[in-house]
């Protein structure tokens, strides 16, 4: 209860009551009621006191005046409430000039009141106020303890909040993204307008504040040094305690699940690298069959589908977690791990799916949060075969060309000579022929910056359009046939031959593939 609200109980409403200083201070909190006529009363006081007083026993002089409102703010007192006639008609200016400088409420009272029966009544006001706030706290509590018990994840925990607030709220990352969002009686569209930047103008402090500005009630998810979030309930006036212990246990419940997913899914992520591991070096082993089975991915009698993937740009950790997410939503059988620089899955499908279709639906899912390359083996249906399509799911995505045709999966028939390439890349013969057909560009390049190497990437690039090879170095039609015929006296090579053109394709194909290795 505040001030403001006391004064409205109907005992103290009767008595006339009229604020005459300290307006600005009438939200303050009243936590009991205090009837005195003793000068000396603020050692007495509790912070939130609301003083009655008749001012019998209140000193003459505006200083003295003056010190006694000084004593009570000091106090912490909520306000001094005069009962007029039996000292004053007025209050004296000293007196509601000292409460109007310190900001304490002062209120008059026109007619006489039992000051027993306003305690009686303000107290009992409080005392319910009191109670409904310890049952609404047992009710946050029995919430979230029922959630605990339940191991709710995220989406039931902000359901919750929402039930218990009545209000939209967002769940937001360190970036200020929505992560998820639930809306509230008003309009999403303007809640939500614009999130970012309205989000980044709210510093967050403490724990939890509210934001007048905004109207938004925020809490922060973890601590403040490994925070990843926070979350914000639509709240246009100053919260009751009631939904700020509610902000506070949903960021503690969504803390905690992140940290026991993180747990659970570090386990689960090392179970699976060993078990790949296994797979690709003894794909027949019982042993490796029992344990994939023990893990929730049966080999036996089912269709067995290897997949590799790879950001376009940033960490692995991205598409990892994409990954699992989208074995998840499709309720799919998988292995999912890091590993030689791909993230490697091996799906185990029911014998009467379809892998193509399977593998498709999981990329367009992974790809909606992070762009990837997928490489995908084919299908085998014996466990002694697993390594293979494993293998050939790596073998596909290293095979795919940077900038070339995009497919939401490439398969082994997508790569063509590059594939070939990819399988023969350690062989160091296919090194030598390499080398032995670039090296004399390469070193012409490096005595006169010729781009010799260039352009005979542009050309075999370009099979059949030298203008279109020469655009792509931004030179002219004559300025690329003069190089060609330099490339040609270099080599001493005829580059009309097909025999010359094949061998200087593959051979930069292959530099390519191991420039990317």
């Amino acid at each position: 209860m505040t001030v403001r609200e006391a004064l409205t109980v109907p005992v103290l409403r009767g008595a006339g009551p009229r604020v005459l200083a300290g307006e600005r201070g009438l939200d303050r909190p009243v936590r009991w009621v205090h009837t005195t006529e003793l000068v000396d009363i603020a050692p007495l006081l509790r912070g939130g006191d609301l003083v009655l007083s008749t001012g019998i026993a209140l000193p003459e002089e505006g200083g003295d005046l003056a010190a006694f409102a000084d004593s009570l703010d000091g106090s912490q007192a909520a306000g001094l409430v005069i009962e007029l006639g039996r000292r004053w008609r007025e209050v004296p200016d000293a007196l509601v000039a000292a409460c109007d400088r310190l900001g304490l409420p002062l209120v008059a009272l026109a007619r006489e009141v039992r000051f027993a029966a306003v305690a009686q009544a303000v107290g009992e006001r409080i005392v319910d106020e009191q109670l409904t706030e310890l049952r609404e706290a047992q009710r946050v509590h029995e919430v979230f303890t029922e959630l605990s018990l339940a191991e709710a994840g995220p989406v039931e925990i902000l359901q919750a909040v929402q039930r218990l607030a009545g209000a939209a709220l967002v769940l937001e990352d360190v970036q200020h993204r929505i992560v998820e969002h639930l809306p509230g009686p008003g309009d999403a569209a303007t809640f939500l307008a614009d999130w970012g930047a309205r989000s980044r103008a709210v510093v967050l402090d403490e724990r939890t504040a509210w934001d007048e500005a905004s109207g938004w009630l925020l809490t922060r998810v973890g601590r403040p040094e490994r925070g990843w979030g926070r979350l914000i309930i639509e709240c246009a006036d100053r919260p009751p305690s009631r939904l700020v212990a509610t902000a506070e246990r949903a960021a503690a419940a969504l803390a905690l699940h992140r940290l026991h997913d993180r747990q659970r899914d570090s386990l689960v992520r090392r179970t699976h690298h060993e078990l790949l591991v296994r797979l690709l070096t003894d794909p027949g082993s019982p042993d490796v069959r029992s344990r994939c089975a023990l893990a929730g991915v049966p080999l036996i009698r089912r269709r067995l589908v290897g997949l590799a993937l790879r950001p376009h740009a940033g960490p692995l950790e991205g598409v990892v977690a994409a990954t699992v997410h989208a074995v998840h939503e499709l309720r799919q059988d998988a292995l999912v791990a890091e590993l030689d620089g791909a993230v490697r899955v091996l799906l185990s499908l029911s014998p009467t799916a379809d892998p193509a279709r399977v593998t498709d639906d999981l990329a367009a899912r992974v790809s909606r949060g992070t762009t990837v390359h997928i490489g995908a083996g084919r299908a085998v249906d014996r466990a002694g075969e697993v390594d293979r399509t494993l293998r050939e799911a790596l073998h596909v995505l290293d095979s795919v060309r940077p900038g070339g045709p995009q497919r939401p999966v490439h398969r082994l028939e997508d790569v063509h000579l590059r594939g070939l390439l990819t399988m023969l890349a350690d062989d160091d013969r296919l090194r030598l022929f390499t080398d032995r057909e670039l090296e004399p560009l390469r070193q012409q390049d490096a005595r006169a910056q010729s781009g010799l190497l260039d352009t005979v990437r542009a050309l075999v690039r370009h099979p059949g359009s030298k203008s279109d090879a020469a655009a792509e170095l931004h030179v002219s039609r004559s300025a690329f046939y003069d190089r060609l015929a330099r490339v040609e006296h270099v080599l001493g090579v005829d580059l009309d031959d097909p025999d010359v053109l094949v061998s200087l394709h593959v051979a930069v194909l292959a530099d390519e593939l191991f420039g990317r290795r």
